[in-house]
């Protein structure tokens, strides 16, 4: 089967899209927990990488248009449509938001609703990414 690349890329930059957007309103919500916990020094004030938020948005679209290139090559054995979408995402966002944050929230001295709110950004950010991405593929 040959995937339509130029589909993957537009279901993947409009997913990255979708999920910026999202993980901007999970942020919001959690911006008075990260300055209570800047006062406090269990975070940096200043990031450890000065282009921290670039690199983050190159990571969220990377992930996307990965994501993008599973939904395409699932569709051959699980099918094309909105479940196999939900599978992809599922999958994903589970790999990439649980595992750490679950140790975020056991070891670290911070309020359980940040590692939430990270796992809540990957994991729902990834499904929507995946959902956008199967909506937008075409063969």
């Amino acid at each position: 089967m040959k995937l339509n690349k130029a589909r993957v890329w537009l279901g993947g930059i409009a997913g990255g899209v979708v999920w910026l957007a999202w993980g901007f309103f999970i942020g919001m919500r959690q911006a008075p927990l990260y300055e209570a916990m800047q006062k406090q020094g269990l975070f940096l004030k200043e990031p450890r990488y000065p282009l921290f938020t670039a690199y983050w948005i190159a990571f969220i679209f990377v992930m996307s248009i990965l994501i993008a290139h599973l939904y395409a090559w699932s569709r051959a054995t699980a099918g094309p449509g909105l479940r196999t979408a939900l599978r992809v995402g599922m999958i994903v966002g589970f790999c990439a938001g649980v595992p750490s944050n679950f140790a975020q929230a056991t070891w670290s001295p911070i309020p359980l609703a940040l590692p939430l709110g990270w796992m809540l950004d990957l994991w729902g950010g990834a499904i929507l990414a995946a959902v956008v991405a199967g909506f937008l593929y075409k063969e």
